[in-house]
């Protein structure tokens, strides 16, 4: 991983609003887009945090407390998936205010695909302001579901701008895709979020059969800009890894604070440009709010 000053990552970043733009590069979203203004989120933003709300609700064993996948899946072995399901529909309730970015990103033309990792619903919510959410909107979400419950050979499920379920090849039509490979709160409550939703994805995931066509397609002439998204557990990184896997780059990660180990090697080993900048600084700089980079 090459480190970059302050300065020539803020040169950088200025430069990455014309490819996001463009389409050449994808954005992929994670929750600290949703607390890099210093206030809190009316939603967890992390896995831990989430661990934390179901344990409020569920009294977990202490040695699994920390865990979002594994009190998920105690909360899903000992009082059923759908109370589960019930629980997270109502700590992902209350409402994401879109930032800045969101909106932009929402009004980009030529972006033919946004991925978002976390449950909640903000970037959606800015596609449907900017655009509009019916049916012919010209976007929609394909979000990764969970085969609990499910017979068929099912890993995704795609959804039009109305919230109205359609088969995935409507996709191809869409001026925009987003991704939302763990699913959301909207608009059916889908969440790949306990151990046992995971082991099926993880059996099948490094020969790309969970990740979309359209994905596969469009990321062959594309690289990946990492917003508000930190790669502290294996998990995440997995995903990162599949997601991006074959695409052909560049890469970069804003990451205002300083990587922790395994973050540094996983960079290293993707080739990802790491930016220090200020998450909140360069959401602003993306979304035009500022003329230049300082």
């Amino acid at each position: 991983m090459t480190a970059l000053s302050a300065a020539a990552a803020r040169t950088t970043l200025a430069g990455l609003r014309d490819d996001i733009a463009a389409g050449r590069l994808i954005p992929y979203l994670g929750p600290d887009l949703l607390v890099a203004d210093g206030q809190p989120a009316p939603v967890p933003v992390t896995t831990r945090g989430l661990a934390d709300r179901l344990n409020a609700k569920v009294a977990v064993p202490g040695r699994i407390r920390g865990n979002m996948w594994s009190v998920a899946q105690y909360i899903e072995s000992r009082r059923h998936r759908q109370t589960l399901e019930k629980l997270l529909a109502e700590i992902f309730a209350p409402p994401t205010a879109p930032t800045p970015l969101h909106r932009w990103l929402a009004g980009l033309p030529d972006l033919p695909m946004i991925v978002d990792t976390w449950y909640d619903g903000a970037m959606a919510q800015a596609l449907a302001e900017v655009r509009g959410g019916s049916a012919g909107a010209g976007w929609g979400q394909v979000q990764g579901v969970t085969r609990n419950g499910e017979w068929r050979d099912i890993w995704r499920k795609a959804f039009d701008a109305a919230g109205t379920e359609v088969e995935e090849t409507a996709a191809e039509g869409w001026q925009t895709i987003l991704y939302k490979p763990h699913g959301s709160v909207a608009p059916a409550g889908n969440y790949l979020v306990s151990d046992a939703d995971y082991v099926e994805v993880l059996t099948e995931i490094d020969i790309q059969t969970p990740i979309p066509p359209r994905l596969k397609d469009l990321r062959t002439t594309r690289g990946f800009v990492f917003l508000g998204c930190r790669f502290y557990d294996q998990m995440l990184r997995i995903y990162a890894r599949q997601i991006i896997k074959r695409s052909q780059g560049p890469y970069y990660a804003v990451l205002g604070e300083a990587p922790t180990r395994n973050e540094e090697k996983f960079f290293a080993e993707q080739g990802i440009q790491v930016l220090p900048v200020p998450l909140a600084e360069a959401m602003a700089v993306l979304a035009g709010q500022v003329a230049e980079a300082a």
